[in-house]
C-alpha cells in the first residue's frame, strides 16, 4: 500500500520526509516516526527481536523507494534507498542478499551486522520492498 503512495515523490520529497524522521528523533513530536513503530506490523517485528533473546538487535522494512514502512524500533534516518541494503537488494531481484560488515550502529547502540533481502509480493512473486535484520555481533562468534 505504501509503495502506491509513494511511488510519485520526487527526490526532494524523500530527502524532505528523511530530515523531518531525523528531526523528530528523540522528540516529543514524532508523527512521522509514529506511524512507522505503531502498527500491527512493528507490534509483530518488535515479538520476533524480543523471541531472539539478544541475537536481533533491530528489523526494519523498506517500500520500493527505500522509505521506512514499519520497525521495531527508531532508525537514524527514514531514507534508506541510498544505502547498500537497500541497493544491492531491491533491484537485484528476489534472491538478493546483502550482509554489511560489523559496525556501530547508532540507533541500536550495538555493534552489529546487517542482512538484508528483498521483500516479495506473495502472489506475484515481483520486488516490493526490502528487509533488513540487524544481528548482535557479540552473538556471531
Amino acid at each position: 500500500a505504501q509503495n502506491a503512495t509513494t511511488a510519485a515523490y520526487k527526490q526532494e520529497d524523500i530527502d524532505s520526509l528523511d530530515q523531518t524522521w531525523r528531526g523528530e528523533v528523540g522528540a516529543d513530536d514524532s508523527a512521522l516516526i509514529a506511524a512507522v513503530l505503531d502498527t500491527p506490523t512493528a507490534d509483530l517485528l518488535r515479538e520476533q527481536v524480543a523471541a531472539s533473546e539478544g541475537i536481533v538487535t533491530e528489523v526494519f522494512l523498506m517500500d520500493a523507494r527505500g522509505l521506512n514502512v514499519a520497525a521495531c524500533s527508531v532508525t537514524s534516518d527514514y531514507w534508506q534507498g541510498d544505502e547498500e541494503k537497500f541497493t544491492a537488494t531491491f533491484p537485484a531481484g528476489p534472491d538478493a542478499v546483502h550482509i554489511s560488515e560489523v559496525e556501530f550502529d547508532e540507533s541500536t547502540q550495538s555493534y552489529q551486522a546487517q542482512v538484508s533481502l528483498p521483500m516479495t509480493d506473495p502472489a506475484t512473486g515481483a520486488v516490493i520492498g526490502a528487509i533488513t535484520i540487524g544481528v548482535a555481533a557479540d552473538r556471531l562468534f
